[in-house]
């Protein structure tokens, strides 16, 4: 994952409601007058995000995932207004986005915020250089600026040699690249994922998630990222909110989560995690003892993954030294230790 950056956050969202029906205000606002925020069920409303705050740094995968009608697809689109938010925040480079005028918000999304959809979102009738280069000709770029441009893009994404290729004669997971070099073309300081690798098969889909992780490792762009898949959230994200009836139910690291579930809905969804691609050395070290020498033995890591270190402790005997970069032993590891940590339900 890239390093994340302590200082201001790219996104704030603070207690962001999005009602659906024909008088939203006045519904939600019967909501937050009532004495215990109940909702009750008219018939015509429905609260699909309710009362939801997190932050966002720069550099950061953030994931927000549940189960389909959880509300993170409609969170997503409230952050560029392509929903409009019901009530609540959503601060953007100190700008509330809500309170954005038209021009501005069109600039929001023209330079600063990129979108990737599930459905790939590309235009049948133009190629792939002209797919990628939209963006830029939406921006009054002059055609050989933003088709150099999006060359780059697409060599990036890995698909030199396709530019005067047509969407329909390329696969799934081809179209989805395209997709993300369309995104990537802006410069953007924001990209929106909305659920875009569900609709790809497995393999193609493990294949676009290394993918995205190899573009976020040399661009650290500010991401937000939609899933339900659990297993996507972990490999991906930096830190995960887990979403269920609209309401912010758990959020953290994925080891957080994985050591911390926060209710049976967060542990069912953990319980079947792959701990050793998740926990990393730290989270399972004990107290050296007094008399530990960490002569003619490998360091170990702190934040090496437990499958990093399984390999280490099975060659040698006994304690193994956790060190970090400045040689420092922080603690240390063993065999029975780390057998635990990764059979512990």
């Amino acid at each position: 994952m890239p390093p994340t950056d302590n200082s201001t956050p790219e996104i704030i969202c603070r207690s962001v409601w999005k009602v659906f029906g024909p008088q939203p205000e006045r519904f939600l606002k019967s909501v937050l007058e009532s004495s215990n925020g109940e909702i009750r069920h008219d018939g015509q409303h429905v609260v699909a995000v309710r009362d939801v705050s997190f932050e966002v740094r720069h550099g950061e995968t953030f994931v927000v995932m549940g189960l389909s009608g959880s509300g993170k697809s409609t969170l997503v689109r409230c952050i560029s207004r392509l929903t409009e938010p019901t009530h609540g925040a959503i601060i953007i480079g100190g700008k509330d986005v809500l309170k954005l005028p038209e021009p501005e918000l069109r600039e929001l999304r023209r330079n600063k915020v990129s979108m990737v959809f599930q459905n790939f979102g590309l235009f049948p009738h133009r190629r792939v250089i002209d797919n990628v280069a939209y963006g830029l000709e939406v921006r009054g770029v002059q055609r050989n600026e933003r088709w150099g441009t999006a060359r780059e893009m697409i060599e990036l994404v890995g698909l030199k040699g396709w530019e005067q290729h047509y969407p329909r004669q390329l696969s799934g997971g081809m179209q989805q690249r395209v997709g993300l070099a369309r995104a990537l073309a802006v410069n953007p300081e924001i990209i929106l994922f909305d659920e875009p690798f569900s609709a790809l098969d497995p393999l193609i889909r493990r294949e676009m998630q290394d993918e995205l992780l190899r573009l976020q490792a040399t661009l650290h762009k500010t991401s937000v990222f939609i899933t339900h898949d659990f297993a996507e959230a972990l490999k991906l994200g930096d830190h995960i909110a887990i979403m269920r009836n609209g309401r912010l139910v758990q959020l953290g690291t994925p080891q957080e989560l994985v050591l911390q579930p926060a209710d049976d809905y967060v542990r069912a969804f953990t319980q079947d995690a792959p701990r050793g691609k998740v926990l990393t050395a730290s989270t399972i070290m004990q107290a050296c003892p007094a008399n530990f020498s960490r002569e003619g033995k490998p360091a170990v890591p702190p934040d090496a993954k437990l499958d990093e270190v399984m390999p280490l402790v099975a060659a040698y005997d006994g304690l193994l030294p956790i060190v970090n970069q400045a040689g420092e032993v922080l603690g240390c590891v063993d065999r029975q230790t780390l057998i635990k940590a990764l059979i512990q339900a």
